[in-house]
């Protein structure tokens, strides 16, 4: 039998699809069903790598531990990774076909509907449920034609719509009124119920708003979904973290914010440490003293460089390395980190084919037209300097880099007070982010043990937990199950 299918639509970008979308992935496997998440068209930088080798956006893997499964790129079929402001590198079933301008994709889309279509039904006869979510919002009526992310993938395989607004923004009546009314006759009748997201507040006032809306769009209101106060890794660049201001607390740690930032989400672990203050710093006065930098992974390494150079950052890093402050680079940062960076073929379609790298590192790159894509786990071992202490620690995590780097150590490289890897994920794995923070108190004079200790696998099934019952506890679930069984 053929999952039943229920889908998650905005008014715009950012109302909190994703995490309603995971909040019910985890309620319906808390309920019993075998459920998997689905996005047809995700564009996001933040990425990840199944077991199989195939690329992903975060979000569908959220949305997958929360179901309780493993990723897979059927869950995501078609990822956009933003390579210019008018272009992206194109990801079909796992795999880049390209880097394709904003028309040129938009011409190419019909083409890709076969690829979603298959890999929907993929998930249709391997589980009970596939919550659906849309992308950006329904209402932007000059992307209809050949819509196969919102409206148009409903109608293809045959969802009901629950409608979501924000009204942390203010405004979410006219973004659900305003929404529903730009529809065609066939699409409103799709929609089976209307949600308002992130309220904070006393729901009685609102009452008298939500049955106005009732009457006005002719849809029932089936949830009013507080404000939800969970730590789970968010999707893209808008994320609130980065505008985060906090004091410098035990241990420092500095993000370079690099204009085309990539799996920022790499860094989450350092934030659970109560004692630790965790800043993404993009100008030289706010970078400080911090005890740790970690210069992330990024789209374009090349022009990113370029910004970091013109900014003066690279300066500042440089000094703060000769003084001993531990630095450390993931995938493109640590491509930065080294002497020389080629991209002969244009792979990052930048205008760059050569550049000096910062020279802490002795290491050359060269961009390659196949990307590598892979999961990798194994022992930490000769790893010298600050970081020794990984020693005899596992690490897992996986690989999304264009660029061949000429490198000693398939996990860590370097020694001294810089490193770096092409492992996102590398802090994730039990006891590494602690050896990495101990190491550096241990440096700078600091009893460890105001840490407190920290585990990221138990840690994320609690959030899990809370974003569920925090769902729960906003929406109708007897009429959300109702749509599903399509009784309404």
């Amino acid at each position: 039998m053929a999952a039943r299918s229920i889908m998650i639509q905005g008014t715009m970008s950012n109302v909190g699809k994703s995490l309603l979308a995971a909040g019910l992935c985890r309620i319906f496997h808390q309920d019993g069903y075998r459920v998997a998440p689905f996005k047809s068209q995700n564009m996001a930088l933040n990425s990840f790598i199944t077991a199989q080798g195939g690329e992903m956006g975060r979000a569908q893997v959220v949305q997958a531990e929360a179901a309780g499964i493993e990723p897979d790129v059927s869950m995501n079929p078609i990822l956009l990774k933003p390579t210019t402001d008018a272009g992206s590198q194109v990801i079909v079933n796992g795999r880049p076909i390209g880097n394709l301008s904003a028309a040129e994709y938009y011409r190419k889309k019909q083409a890709l509907v076969p690829a979603v279509l298959e890999a929907y039904h993929s998930l249709e006869e391997a589980y009970d449920l596939v919550v659906i979510e849309g992308a950006g919002s329904p209402a932007e009526i000059n992307l209809r034609q050949n819509d196969f992310v919102n409206m148009g993938l409903a109608e293809m395989v045959d969802a009901p719509v629950l409608l979501v607004g924000d009204i942390d923004r203010g405004g979410v009546f006219a973004q659900l009124y305003g929404t529903i009314a730009l529809l065609e006759e066939s699409e409103r009748r799709r929609v089976k119920g209307l949600i308002i997201n992130k309220f904070r507040g006393d729901r009685a006032i609102l009452e008298p708003g939500l049955a106005q809306l009732e009457a006005l769009c002719g849809i029932p209101v089936v949830g009013v979904v507080p404000y939800t106060q969970v730590d789970i890794d968010e999707e893209d660049s808008l994320s609130r973290r980065f505008d985060r201001r906090c004091a410098r607390k035990l241990l420092d740690v500095a993000v370079i914010r690099l204009p085309r930032i990539s799996n920022f989400t790499d860094f989450s672990p350092f934030e659970r440490y109560e004692n630790v203050s965790v800043r993404y710093v993009d100008c030289v006065g706010d970078l400080g003293r911090p005890d740790l930098i970690l210069l992330p992974g990024t789209k374009s390494t090349l022009a990113d460089l370029a910004w970091l150079r013109q900014s003066g950052l690279e300066a500042a890093l440089l000094r703060a390395a000769e003084a001993g402050t531990l630095l450390m680079g993931i995938c493109g940062g640590y491509q930065m980190l080294g002497s020389q960076i080629e991209d002969p073929e244009q792979v990052e379609a930048c205008g760059i084919t050569r550049m000096k790298g910062m020279g802490l590192l002795e290491m050359e790159t060269v961009f390659a037209p196949e990307k590598v894509q892979r999961q990798t786990s194994g022992t930490f071992s000769g790893v010298t300097g600050v970081l020794e202490p990984l020693n005899g620690l596992r690490y897992e995590g996986y690989e999304i880099h264009m660029g061949r780097s000429r490198e000693e150590r398939p996990a860590i490289n370097g020694g001294g007070n810089v490193y770096g890897s092409y492992i996102h994920g590398l802090f994730d794995a039990p006891g590494v982010a602690d050896a990495v923070l101990r190491a550096v108190c241990l440096r700078q004079g600091i009893d460890p043990e105001g840490l407190g200790a920290f585990d990221m696998t138990q840690y994320r099934q609690q959030q899990y937990d809370l974003l569920a019952r925090t769902v729960r506890q906003g929406l109708d679930m007897e009429r959300i199950y109702r749509i599903l069984k399509r009784e309404e």
